[in-house]
């Protein structure tokens, strides 16, 4: 395989890795919460909410190391102790049934998807240059991959487990004698999965000489500037776009479902239409990369907001199949926009895609939580299918925003 595909495939393994412990939390507090450590839904949101947000603030930090060193340590060492702490906190709320004592190492394990994140994105995009907006969407693919499997794997795990051969695993890795139960043994255990992320990011990524010789040598490229102004205003637009994409586009996904169980679908149905809704967000951002790579980035990223818009608007007013075509179009149109505001805030500080990265990922992170509150707030008042209608403009104004935006010129 090229280096640079090895590259490339490295941080997307990693990031897959990352996100399926990620959203596995919901799940396991769930299922902690039922008997072995009972906690409110106050408790279970709170672990969940501090996770993200931490998670999302330190990103710009790494994303400075990152720039300094290549990342190469940053990145795989993230992983590993985002695993390692996940563990840590199965075992000891296992073990002590203290709610606190599972709480922290819980919510410190996201520095290690902190520091992750910021690394992943600047090796996928400089992995191979002129097609950076492609290359971006495959490494959020693959994390809205691993999104989408984390609950699967946990509620498998937990639901399926068989006693008997379990408690003989349980013995043999030493488990048993610290009082954990044998149906969380399995999800345990299945750290070891992250090794190999861990073993190609860190053989993969380039070392800190390599990283600054490469630095150098776009340094000294007339087309990145090299002694570059810090785009101030550009960088407010961008924010504001993110700022309201958040609040509309991901502030209003977690409330898919409870649109359509006010009207009367089943939980089936309203987990397989918001299943629906995150698949099309993920594979349309390979569309949509694709196309900023031969086009203006400004205005594929103002195309992919302002037709969701519609989508959203209509989504409240139909039932069966046209739901669910309104919600793919909705999450896959709106979605598209993702990986090009990661390679837009790229390009407007080329030689500091690191920090870049991190700011502006940690940015969307947390104007989505912020989003969820302020969609939830807002409904409570004035109904669910009137905010949709709300979210519509919303991401419309985002859209327009866009050419705003300084046209950026493509890698060659």
């Amino acid at each position: 395989m090229p280096r640079k595909n090895r590259l490339l495939w490295s941080v997307c393994i990693g990031h897959l890795t990352n996100d399926v412990f990620t959203s596995m939390v919901p799940v396991l507090l769930t299922f902690l919460a039922a008997g072995m450590l009972p906690m409110s839904n106050a408790q279970i949101g709170l672990a969940v909410s501090l996770s993200q947000l931490f998670g999302a603030f330190t990103q710009p930090f790494f994303g400075i190391l990152a720039d300094r060193s290549g990342g190469r340590w940053i990145g795989s060492l993230g992983l590993a102790f985002h695993v390692c702490m996940f563990t840590i906190s199965i075992l000891l709320a296992a073990f002590t049934r203290q709610y606190w004592l599972m709480f922290v190492p819980l919510v410190i394990a996201t520095i290690g998807s902190g520091a992750l994140h910021p690394v992943g994105a600047l090796h996928a995009a400089e992995s191979v240059p002129r097609r950076s907006a492609f290359n971006m969407a495959i490494f959020f693919l693959m994390g809205q991959t691993g999104l989408a499997l984390g609950p699967a794997i946990a509620g498998i795990l937990l639901d399926l487990a068989n006693p008997d051969l379990l408690g003989r695993l349980g013995q043999t890795v030493g488990l048993s004698y610290f009082g954990v139960q044998d149906n969380l043994t399995p999800i345990i255990v299945l750290g070891v999965a992250a090794i190999p992320g861990v073993l190609l990011m860190s053989t993969s990524i380039p070392r800190r000489h390599d990283h600054h010789q490469q630095r150098k040598e776009r340094e000294d490229d007339p087309a990145n500037g090299k002694n570059q102004h810090f785009p101030v205003l550009a960088f407010i637009i961008l924010g504001l776009i993110v700022v309201l994409r958040g609040v509309g586009q991901q502030g209003s996904v977690s409330f898919v479902p409870v649109l359509f169980e006010q009207k009367g679908w089943a939980p089936a149905a309203y987990g397989a239409i918001t299943t629906a809704y995150w698949i099309a967000s993920a594979v349309s951002g390979l569309v949509f990369g694709r196309l900023a790579d031969r086009f203006d980035r400004r205005i594929v990223m103002m195309l992919s907001m302002l037709s969701s818009a519609p989508a959203f608007y209509l989504l409240p007013a139909y039932e069966g199949p046209v739901a669910f075509l309104l919600a793919i179009a909705a999450g896959g149109l709106s979605g598209g926009a993702h990986s090009l505001i990661v390679v837009m805030a790229q390009d407007l500080i080329p030689m500091r895609k690191g920090f870049a990265s991190g700011a502006i990922l940690g940015f969307i992170f947390g104007t989505g939580a912020i989003g969820t509150l302020i969609i939830g707030a807002v409904s409570d008042y004035i109904g669910l299918g009137t905010t949709f209608q709300i979210v519509a403009l919303i991401i419309a104004v985002a859209g327009v925003l866009s050419m705003l935006l300084p046209r950026q010129t493509k890698d060659a």
